[in-house]
């Protein structure tokens, strides 16, 4: 007996028989079905593990078919096919909840992998809970519960999607979630930060290069869209492309084809794209800052990720999470957040979101003395605090910045007790970060083996708590 079945829905007998033939050939178990009430009718009788159907039947259409097998049957792929080059038409079934669309007349080699891609939903479904907590979206908030309930959805499905939210909310993980539910999970996921290439190099790293092509160009290369072959290309900050490189992105979307610099042959790709941006790019349309073509392809389906102040009921989940993230990282013991903290990380605004409340208790766990986060070692916008010693980060004024605590209150070192002060340090490069960080190693180093590397008496001569000492001396290697 066969283990996996299909439904194939069109009225046309030769089509109904060729991909009956394709599929059969896989050992699918196919039904076929020529009008809509034919088609319900199977439907009561068994289950299927995806469909296919026609856009054009004799008692309705598939859209119908799509939005009741998209309420009765959910975990059953439906996919659509339509006449060649109805893009428009494409787009509204996906947004619908068709699987994904394949075009007429019928590619064989394009029918048997969008069967293969239904079966691999069918085979492995991922559930957000089973995946690993740097994996997973933390928080059981409202909002929280409503976008892990989309991003499942969307997951089975291969249409574009497009994710709005602030800078630090998520994005990225939230494409990740994506592509990891989806049935290219066994695929690449390559993120590309579109803000970050610079303009005369991005056609040769989204599409590749061959050997020769311009002047450097000393081999092949394969480009992002090679690269997730199979997967998901995800592109962050998309809204940053100049115009010129989103009329070429918006021809590969829908040719599914690339030509690499300096071919003459066009590729066909197989790559789902995810895009993201802070940026409201309908309004950026208006504005004809962005192409308005490339919008409606991208957005096919939206997402947007909330800001921390909207689910500020997951702020405790989110603390503890990252208290004994970096309390493991560093070899430390887990530190305890005071009820007083905890109320002033609760009462913050975050215009950093996620990110910033991470940076700040990344930068507390490290500067706390003792076990115990005050807060105090919080160094929220506004807050007032304890003086800091000579060693301790002097970043409050950026809390978004957890990587300012290299730097010394005023470049000085001074302590007469552990004789720091004699340490010279001639400026010899022009790093001011390098040059900092080896005053600051000299002076651990000094103090450690002044105590005969008693980590304790060192943190108490250098006037910094132990946890920021163990910190430090991971940071700068010192063993």
């Amino acid at each position: 007996m066969k283990q996996y079945s299909v439904l194939i829905i069109d009225d046309e007998p030769d089509i109904r028989q060729l991909m009956a033939m394709t599929l059969g050939r896989m050992d699918l178990d196919c039904s076929q079905a020529a009008t809509v009430s034919e088609a319900l009718q199977l439907l009561r009788e068994r289950p299927f593990h995806f469909c296919l159907t026609d856009m054009k039947l004799p008692d309705g259409n598939g859209m119908d078919i799509i939005q009741l097998c998209h309420s009765r049957y959910p975990d059953m792929p439906v996919a659509m096919i339509t006449a060649y080059g109805n893009m428009e038409m494409a787009i509204e079934t996906l947004k619908a909840g068709a699987f994904d669309v394949v075009a007429k007349p019928v590619d064989i080699t394009r029918l048997r992998e969008l069967a293969n891609a239904a079966l691999r939903l069918t085979r492995v479904p991922v559930h957000m809970e089973s995946l690993p907590s740097s994996d997973a979206l933390l928080g059981q908030s409202a909002p929280m519960r409503q976008l892990k309930e989309r991003i499942q959805k969307v997951a089975r499905t291969q249409a574009p999607v497009f994710i709005f939210g602030e800078s630090g909310t998520g994005k990225e993980l939230v494409a990740r979630l994506i592509h990891h539910q989806s049935s290219r999970a066994e695929g690449p996921f390559i993120p590309v930060n579109c803000g970050a290439i610079p303009k005369d190099l991005m056609e040769s790293e989204f599409f590749g290069h061959k050997k020769g092509a311009f002047t450097g160009a000393t081999g092949e290369k394969e480009g992002f869209f090679r690269a997730a072959e199979g997967g998901t290309l995800f592109l962050d900050e998309v809204a940053e492309l100049p115009l010129d490189m989103q009329a070429k992105l918006l021809r590969v979307i829908q040719e599914k084809a690339i030509r690499a610099v300096g071919s003459e042959h066009e590729v066909p790709v197989d790559v789902r794209i995810v895009s993201a941006s802070h940026k409201n790019l309908g309004k950026m349309v208006e504005d004809e800052k962005f192409r308005q073509d490339l919008f409606f392809r991208l957005n096919v389906i939206q997402l947007e990720v909330p800001r921390l102040c909207e689910r500020s009921d997951d702020i405790p989940h989110l603390v503890q999470h990252f208290i004994r993230k970096y309390s493991k990282e560093w070899g430390m013991p887990e530190a305890r957040l005071e009820p007083e903290a905890m109320q002033c990380l609760l009462n913050y605004e975050y215009p950093g979101n996620v990110r910033e409340l991470e940076n700040i208790l990344q930068r507390a766990v490290t500067m706390a003395e003792g076990d115990e986060i005050t807060a105090y070692d919080l160094h929220l916008p506004g807050q007032s605090s304890r003086p800091t010693s000579s060693l301790a980060v002097s970043n409050a004024e950026n809390p978004n910045d957890a990587s300012d605590d290299r730097s010394l209150n005023d470049g000085n070192l001074e302590s007469t007790s552990s004789g720091i002060s004699d340490i010279q340090h001639p400026i010899e490069t022009s790093n001011l970060e390098m040059y900092l960080e080896n005053i600051e190693r000299s002076a651990i180093t000094h103090a450690l083996e002044t105590t005969r590397w008693n980590k304790t008496a060192a943190a108490e001569k250098l006037g910094i708590s132990f946890r920021a000492l163990r910190y430090r001396c991971k940071k700068l290697r010192i063993d």
